[in-house]
């Protein structure tokens, strides 16, 4: 895809002001080189590793003893280390700053509007740093929970990791099978949950689930955060549960103490999807997410003290992770729970005008959405205090982009950014000086030997293949949780090209030096033995009105497979074959012959996993006949049964 017009170029001012022209100048300086472009810059990144990271170290100020070596053993992947000799604590980074200036703007829907300054924050989480400390837990202990985007969430996990323990999250709309298949593998020592939440308008009570997952977990304590009412019936009602305040009742704010530990320490476990099994539990470490999330917001995402930082996500979601992270950079968090449409599409639009907010992140289906529902924020609001929209959790389609420009932002960074849970960090994502380009992400993240290589393991420019990074980096897991051998671990990055990172997707260099992924290298189609991604056929069938959102599989058919896509119409539309002949003509010049589905198949609904991605590899497993092992990391599971035993699939 060769888009040789950009849809917005930053101004020279804006590129010379940037943090990353700044770093640029600086690190020139420090290493006696000079770095002309990004190009230069990201290449010396890759190439001398330790000098890079330990760099950023102190350009942005990371609090802590550094130690004398940055990177060791580079040459093994996994099993490379960096900064061994480093003593740092992770929430003592995110409190360096203080005062009466806003830490935390929360919003729950139009139910619950609340503000936390700095010190606000700090004395909370003293409290419950205190409160935690006096159950014992410490250094490798587990804390879990099951919370909205709610400012006591980033106080207890501040809280928890000051002490050094592990923190742990998913959102209140996960199933009861879904927390415990989660937290169940991980014993937390504490349990912290919420009473009730806000979604689209109503009270969702969570008491019986609660009630069920407490015996499941036997952690020594549950802690119930009051959020939309029944905080003390449940404590009643539950073994070993006290309501927050209480919890909180014998402590008085203090001044904060921070156990400092190694920079491979473990701070957080994040679970993979889990739609085909079990979540893996991922563990990342303190010093390797603090290092690589500075990186990314402050240069990438030209993140400075005073900003306004909203991303769109729930705590079961990595972007959740990275999001607070912003406080290590002075930045206000923006916090918001519930539907992005209540009470309408506005509602998030409304909440940036409000507050001034000035990076805006979401998701790639919310553009999606309010492009489809005819929404033009470029109208009704302004947003001109919005300097960056980020995307991500799936390709954004080219489409988007332009709508972006014409409906939302004119003047806008925009930052369609790829990674995830793996890395809790980016692979590729903004470049600050360079143009964007209709369907592309900018460039690869600093640090990151990112390429395609094709099923032989050569790099490959222009044509599709894996995404992989070929040197090691901080943000790498330091292992899957009960995997003592590492046998899972290697497994799933590592089996395909030998000390090569490879990450699953499918993804293709741009002339620009941009990059396009294709949607997920597992997901990948392959009538004929041509492999094909699933985004490059969504990009072009959302783009019909009558399409609301699509999902393209590839179904075992004599011998070989052909490409079966499911389509949600929107109200009051049909798939005649009218319809369905406009597709694949519009699949056919807008993609090409390959893409062009075998079956179309008009469904009521569509399943996606609790972040929002739509479940390819559950719907395969359905249509195959083949069970889902874990259903409860859907948000909507009865969708699948839409799927089961079609008859429009059995000729």
């Amino acid at each position: 895809m060769a888009n040789e017009r950009p849809l917005w170029t930053p101004s020279a001012e804006r590129v010379a002001s940037s943090r990353m022209a700044a770093f640029g100048r600086w690190f020139g300086e420090r290493s006696g080189r000079v770095f002309d472009d990004y190009d230069s810059l990201h290449a010396y990144s890759t190439a001398e590793i330790g000098a890079f990271w330990s760099a950023i170290w102190d350009y942005c100020g990371i609090i802590g003893e550094k130690g004398a070596v940055a990177a060791a053993e580079l040459d093994r992947m996994p099993g490379a280390r960096f900064f061994p000799q480093a003593r740092l604590n992770f929430a003592e980074n995110l409190l360096k700053h203080s005062g009466a200036d806003t830490a935390i703007v929360f919003r729950g829907e139009d139910k619950v509007e609340r503000r936390l300054s700095r010190d606000e924050l700090r004395a909370l989480v003293s409290r419950l740093q205190q409160a935690m400390a006096a159950m014992g837990i410490g250094a490798g202990d587990r804390v879990a929970a099951m919370l909205p985007n709610m400012p006591e969430t980033v106080a207890a996990m501040l809280a928890a990791s000051s002490l050094g323990a592990i923190w742990s999250s998913c959102s209140p709309d996960f199933g009861e099978r879904g927390v415990i298949d989660r937290f169940g593998q991980i014993a937390p020592k504490l349990f912290i949950a919420c009473d009730s939440y806000w979604y689209n308008g109503k009270r969702i009570d969570v008491a019986d689930k609660v009630g069920a997952i407490v015996p499941q977990l036997n952690a020594e304590r549950t802690v119930i955060v009051p959020y939309a009412g029944g905080a003390s019936a449940i404590a009643d009602a539950v073994p070993s549960a006290v309501v927050l305040d209480d919890f909180l009742a014998p402590h008085v704010a203090g001044a904060l103490t921070f156990a400092r530990g190694g920079f491979a320490d473990p701070l957080y476990i994040l679970f993979s999807s889990g739609t085909t099994g079990v979540p893996k539990c991922i563990v990342h470490s303190q010093g390797g997410t603090l290092i690589k999330h500075l990186c990314e917001q402050q240069l990438h995402c030209d993140l400075r003290q005073g900003d306004r930082l909203f991303y769109f996500t729930t705590c079961g979601w990595m972007m959740w992770n990275w999001l607070v992270s912003g406080l290590a950079s002075g930045a206000t968090l923006m916090l918001y729970d519930g539907s992005p449409f209540h009470p309408n599409g506005n509602v998030l639009f409304d909440y940036a005008q409000a507050e001034r907010c000035t990076f805006f992140g979401t998701s790639a289906k919310f553009i999606d959405s309010v492009r489809k529902a005819g929404l033009q924020p470029l109208a009704s609001h302004d947003l001109s205090s919005v300097a960056t929209i980020a995307s991500t959790g799936s390709p954004l389609a080219p489409e988007n982009f332009d709508f972006v420009y014409a409906g939302i932002a004119p003047d806008v960074h925009l930052a369609s950014i790829s990674g995830g849970t793996d890395i809790v960090g980016c692979f590729v994502l903004a470049v600050p000086g360079r143009p964007v380009y209709r369907g592309e992400i900018q460039g690869p993240a600093l640090g990151m030997a990112v390429d395609v290589w094709d099923e032989d393991g050569r790099p490959v420019r222009g044509e599709k293949g894996e995404l992989v990074c070929t040197r090691p980096f901080p943000s790498m897991p330091i292992a899957f949780w009960n995997d003592p051998d590492g046998e899972k671990y290697r497994g799933a990055y590592f089996d395909r090209f030998a000390d090569v990172w490879c990450h699953g997707d499918f993804a293709e260099w741009t002339v620009h030096g941009g990059m396009i992924i294709h949607g997920r290298s597992d997901a990948t189609l392959n009538p004929g033995g041509v492999r094909i991604g699933t985004a490059e056929i969504y990009n072009q069938v959302e783009q019909l009105p009558e399409v609301v959102e699509a999902l393209a599989i590839g179904q075992d058919w004599e011998g070989d497979t052909r490409v079966v896509l499911f389509v949600r119409l929107a109200d009051g539309v049909c798939l005649d074959q009218a319809l369905a002949d406009r597709i694949r003509l519009k699949i056919r010049t807008g993609a090409s012959p390959r893409h062009v589905p075998a079956r179309i198949v008009a469904v009521a609904d569509i399943p996606r996993t609790k972040s929002g991605k739509i479940t390819e590899l559950a719907v395969r497993e359905v249509v195959h006949g083949r069970p889902v092992r874990n259903i409860e990391a859907l948000a909507n599971p009865e969708a699948l049964e839409l799927f089961r035993d079609l008859p429009e699939l059995r000729q």
